[in-house]
């Protein structure tokens, strides 16, 4: 199976948020990536709403047709949000609130019975839960006690390490997704993957079922046009 490809849009809501107004429209843009082939669209709503408004999730949950996955951190107000919008997917995140962009994972087995309850209220309003972890095989047997339906392992250790060490970089991924394999869950990757170090993850990592990337993709899109840049990243997914 081809991982599917969901575009993070912060950054574009990041752009519109430098000058005020609606330019440019996040909604539009939301759906023109589903148009030139985004299998789904993700969002990262702050305390701080520096990118995604609070307000920008229902909106978005309108017009979105392929998957909504909602990230973030489950504070009270940030589960309020999701189960009033019910998206098709919520990835818990531990970021805290001052954090400039995510770095790490969850300790699975310190806060298991937070999660537990956190998870358990997601899916009695039918949203799939994924847990944002490092890859490390206890944190994943941990998202599998508290009942997670997939894990999306932390990938920006392995985008630095990639450059010097391919090898060595994915080396943890394979292990922990066997272990998610072997416990029965769905296997998710985001964080700084890009052109260059996508299609090694894809290769290597077995069973993996999406990939979230936002701002190498933006970058990208700079040069090459949103609708191409959509595209090569779908290529990478791809095994020839």
């Amino acid at each position: 199976m081809t991982p599917k490809l969901s575009v993070n849009i912060n950054k574009i809501a990041l752009i519109r948020n430098a000058r005020g107004g609606n330019l440019p429209d996040i909604i539009q843009v939301a759906k023109d990536c589903e148009a030139f082939g985004a299998q789904g669209i993700t969002v990262h709503p702050r305390p701080d709403e520096r990118h995604i408004r609070y307000a920008d999730v229902p909106a978005l949950r309108q017009v979105v047709t392929t998957e909504f996955n909602v990230e973030g951190n489950p504070t009270p107000d940030f589960l309020q949000l999701v189960l009033a919008a019910r998206p098709h997917q919520c990835t818990l995140v531990p970021d805290s609130p001052d954090v400039l962009t995510s770095d790490q994972g969850w300790d699975t087995i310190a806060h298991q019975d937070f999660l537990t309850d956190v998870t358990a209220q997601l899916q009695a309003a039918g949203i799939r839960v994924s847990i944002f972890v490092d890859p490390e095989e206890r944190f994943v047997a941990g998202a599998a006690a508290v009942g997670a339906d997939r894990i999306e392992f932390y990938t920006g250790h392995y985008a630095e390490q990639y450059l010097s060490d391919p090898a060595a970089a994915v080396a943890p991924h394979v292990r922990a997704a066997q272990v998610a394999k072997d416990q029965g869950l769905g296997i998710n990757a985001g964080h700084d993957l890009n052109l260059q170090n996508l299609r090694f993850y894809r290769e290597h990592v077995p069973a993996l079922l999406e990939v979230s990337i936002g701002h190498a993709l933006i970058c990208d899109a700079l040069y090459y046009g949103l609708q191409n840049t959509i595209q090569m990243y779908l290529q990478q997914l791809r095994i020839a």
